[in-house]
């Protein structure tokens, strides 16, 4: 296993339906560290998964008129522009125990960098990487220049 990227950021994801998210992820191999069910706006959730936390907020009407969201049609898929990374210890066993369940968007390939993985799409429309542990502050993951775009 290669070392960690450490990271001090803190993702939370707006979502409709916790009992989703506890399902889905929960196949993913997430572990519920507390859940607040407050039955409003309260509700938070916070899953971990071998060191990656993920922060749920209930994706109720609330979120429709937060300031910055309320821009934004109410139909802009759920993390338009953003991939989720979430690095695990055996990337190919975690693929084959849950290519049945989940909506793989790109297939499990070793990418030029060197490291193997595959894209999803959560039941939100949000769009997961997963991935080989690794830490991304290691030069040795910088794209060979045959494969980039300059």
């Amino acid at each position: 296993m290669d070392k960690d990227t450490i990271n001090r950021i803190q993702i939370e994801l707006h979502v409709p339906d916790f009992e989703k998210v506890l399902e889905f992820y929960g196949k993913l191999g997430f572990k519920k560290i507390w859940h607040r069910n407050e039955g409003n706006s309260g509700d938070y959730l916070v899953l971990d998964r071998q060191g990656t936390l993920l922060s749920f907020w209930p994706g109720n009407d609330e979120v429709y008129n937060q300031s910055y969201f309320k821009r934004f049609p109410k139909d802009t898929k759920r993390g338009y522009g953003v991939e989720i990374v979430i690095p695990v210890d055996d990337v190919k066993k975690l693929h084959d125990e849950i290519c049945d369940f989940v909506k793989i968007v790109n297939p499990l390939v070793k990418r030029p960098w060197g490291l193997w993985d595959f894209r999803i799409e959560d039941p939100f429309g949000y769009y997961l990487r997963i991935t080989e542990r690794h830490d991304i502050t290691d030069t040795k993951y910088v794209v060979p220049a045959e494969f980039s775009d300059e």
